[in-house]
């Protein structure tokens, strides 16, 4: 459990400048220039991110059951996951719906993605991590929505052709990973496959 909660602490940390140093971090984008500030930090990432994996996968084998859910929550967690892969991809298709009136979908998606698999999963492991991932997004969500009101931001608006091509895109990105890399990568298989 240690090393996944050094992984927690590390990924979080680091994606959490926004949140809690958005002033450091402007000054270190000015020192080292965006360019070297998104390598820095992408490399960072990275690295805090397999350690978290490596963490959570040593975490899982032996840790306790804090609940057991009912075996229908898993097809609740399934239909939680399509709209969140829809939230994900939202951030990155222009002129979407998504992003036209909740602002801030990709922190969304982690919200919906946390919540769906606290709602199936009780093991130790799981709780922790989904927990802490939880918390982060609404922390992120909230200095984000205040970003937004002290720069008077204005998304534009969505239309149907952008908001389409989230709802596909995102259908599309949960089958594959649903269906082939979840296990893999994962080590469960949420539908048998």
């Amino acid at each position: 459990m240690a090393m996944l909660i050094l992984g927690l602490v590390l990924f979080l940390g680091i994606h959490s400048t926004r949140i809690f140093a958005d002033g450091w971090r402007t000054a270190m984008i000015a020192r080292l220039g965006p360019l070297r500030w998104k390598g820095l930090y992408s490399v960072l990432s990275i690295l805090a991110f397999i350690v978290l994996v490596i963490g959570f996968r040593m975490a899982r084998r032996d840790t306790l059951v804090l609940y057991s859910s009912p075996r229908w929550m898993m097809d609740v967690t399934g239909l939680l996951m399509v709209f969140s892969m829809i939230l994900f991809v939202a951030a990155y298709i222009p002129r979407n719906w998504f992003k036209a009136k909740l602002h801030h979908p990709q922190v969304l998606s982690v919200k919906t993605w946390a919540v769906a698999h606290l709602l199936s999963n009780g093991v130790a492991a799981d709780v922790v991590l989904f927990g802490a991932l939880l918390l982060w997004a609404v922390l992120n969500f909230r200095a984000a929505r205040q970003r937004d009101r002290a720069n008077n931001t204005v998304y534009p608006p969505g239309n149907a052709i952008g908001t389409s091509l989230t709802v596909a895109a995102g259908l599309v990105a949960w089958s594959v990973f649903a269906m082939l890399l979840h296990g893999p990568l994962i080590g469960v298989r949420p539908f048998g496959y």
